[in-house]
């Protein structure tokens, strides 16, 4: 059965269910740099388990379009998901409140450009989405030679 999900606009209110907006939005918290530079400073709960380390990746994903279907859903149990555009393009981000240990309806947003997102320890969500080229992501989660991926194929 398809369900047709509407888009919405990436607001940290919006997304508070799920996990953290990343954008330097407003003042900065502090003036760094000889004054030269706002910091934005910890914007997202980076909650990792232990048994693993934060780590750093760069991700390379194949730019989807609109209407996209969605076809699988993803959370990982073990820590926190951070996705950092390094392009400015928009990209779909797909999430999902959990119900019983599965995915329940899910909401779709367009992340703007100078947007991030961090998905909180266990949230469901879709698999990275570019809408254009480049897809180029900085990714910081959970690295550990326990798996840290559940799957649910819709």
């Amino acid at each position: 059965m398809t369900r047709e999900i509407r888009t919405q606009k990436l607001t940290a209110s919006a997304f508070a269910e799920f996990g953290d907006v990343l954008e330097a939005k407003g003042n900065p918290d502090k003036i760094i740099n000889q004054g030269n530079c706002g910091r934005y400073n910890d914007l997202a709960l980076m909650e990792m388990l232990p048994g693993g380390r934060t780590g750093i990746s760069i991700f390379d994903a194949k730019p989807r379009s609109l209407p996209y279907v969605c076809e699988m859903l993803e959370r990982h149990p073990l820590g926190a998901q951070a996705f950092i555009p390094m392009h400015s393009n928009p990209f779909l981000v797909i999430v999902a409140p959990s119900s019983g240990g599965k995915p329940a309806t899910p909401r779709a947003f367009i992340a703007a450009p100078g947007q991030g997102v961090n998905y909180h320890r266990e949230t469901w969500h879709g698999v990275l989405t570019p809408l254009a080229e480049p897809g180029l992501f900085a990714v910081v989660d959970w690295i550990g030679r326990e798996a840290n991926l559940e799957e649910h194929w819709l």
